[in-house]
């Protein structure tokens, strides 16, 4: 779901730019209303693994790739707004650092999995679960529920998105200016990878995480912790040691995700889709390379070819991510703990 620059035309990049500007403005003050500093460290964790579990790619039987997001799963810890700051956090890493996702698509892909995503997942899950105990099998239940079908109402997203560009944008030969894949072709192709792969996998991590916190620490699937722990209490269990060890398990696999072989639909470079196609749309030309300066650019390096080395490399580069993300936390925090003194 990483739209690279060139799928899409710059007039549709800035009307998403139009709709996340005032939604993460939003976002910004709901998570300052609810979001206490107590809990700030859960944002960093929760950044960290979403931006490592999108690294875990699953092969798809027509021979592309697809991902989780965790969306859903951060929505429900620390509610939609709070999950769409992280993701969008964890987005603009990988377009920057690591060449994935585009920089002009930036406010399209985060439509997609920091607003979508987390609001549908959420909306499902206290449908599900409303006015149910916190270790209720409805709470898993609904998260798992709610996380699948918010993963492919963003898939669906894109899948529009990618669509709709030859319909509206194309020369007067009729010759696709932006992505060349009519709607019959990029709606089932998105839909595909992520109702029979990604879908369940996002389905089941949150899941089993959900499952997690109602056995140990129920009171995190209760969004008025949030709100009601004074900001000088001491820091949240969960933020602390043992999510920072299953974090750091999760980057040390993260290089399972290169056995996946071939690139996400709709993730084509240039040369792929002139091999697909015969042709590169003018357009696609044109936007490419709009941002070349990623120094990860696939999250690997130039000489560092094996399958170990390669692996080294992953690691790194989520290494790097997280330690981005903890400080950009870390100034966060000690912004909104400046304030709450004044």
């Amino acid at each position: 779901m990483h739209i690279p620059d060139g799928y899409l035309s710059p007039s549709t990049c800035a009307a998403f730019a139009v709709i996340m500007i005032p939604a993460w403005s939003i976002a910004a003050r709901n998570v300052k209303k609810w979001v206490k500093s107590k809990y700030i460290p859960l944002m960093a964790i929760g950044a960290a693994f979403s931006f490592t579990i999108m690294m875990y790619n699953v092969p798809i039987p027509d021979g592309t790739t697809a991902h989780a997001v965790g969306g859903g799963l951060l929505a429900i810890v620390l509610g939609p707004w709070a999950a769409m700051i992280c993701v969008t956090v964890a987005l603009a890493i990988q377009a920057l650092l690591f060449g994935d996702g585009g920089v002009l698509t930036f406010t399209a892909n985060c439509f997609n999995m920091a607003l979508v995503l987390p609001s549908v997942s959420y909306l499902i899950y206290k449908l599900i679960s409303q006015r149910t105990e916190l270790t209720s099998p409805r709470r898993w239940i609904g998260a798992a529920v709610g996380s699948y079908i918010g993963l492919n109402l963003a898939a669906c997203c894109a899948g529009l998105e990618f669509g709709l560009q030859p319909l509206l944008f194309h020369t007067a030969q009729n010759v696709p200016l932006y992505c060349p894949y009519p709607l019959t072709v990029a709606l089932p192709s998105m839909l595909f990878a992520h109702i029979i792969l990604a879908g369940p996998v996002e389905a089941v991590v949150t899941a089993l995480v959900v499952r997690y916190l109602q056995a140990y620490k129920s009171d995190l699937l209760d969004m008025r912790t949030l709100a009601t722990v004074p900001n000088d209490a001491s820091p949240a269990p969960l933020s602390s040691r043992k999510m920072w060890w299953a974090l750091g398990v999760l980057i040390l696999l993260s290089p399972l995700g290169l056995l996946a072989q071939g690139t996400a639909w709709g993730e084509w470079g240039g040369d792929e889709m002139q091999k697909l196609l015969g042709f590169e749309p003018t357009g696609m030309v044109n936007l490419s390379d709009t941002w070349s300066h990623a120094p990860f650019a696939d999250y690997s390096l130039p000489g560092f070819d094996s399958f170990w080395s390669s692996a080294v490399v992953y690691i790194f580069c989520a290494v790097l991510a997280t330690a981005i993300i903890s400080l950009l936390t870390y100034f966060f925090w000690k912004f909104q703990k400046s304030e709450s003194k004044a």
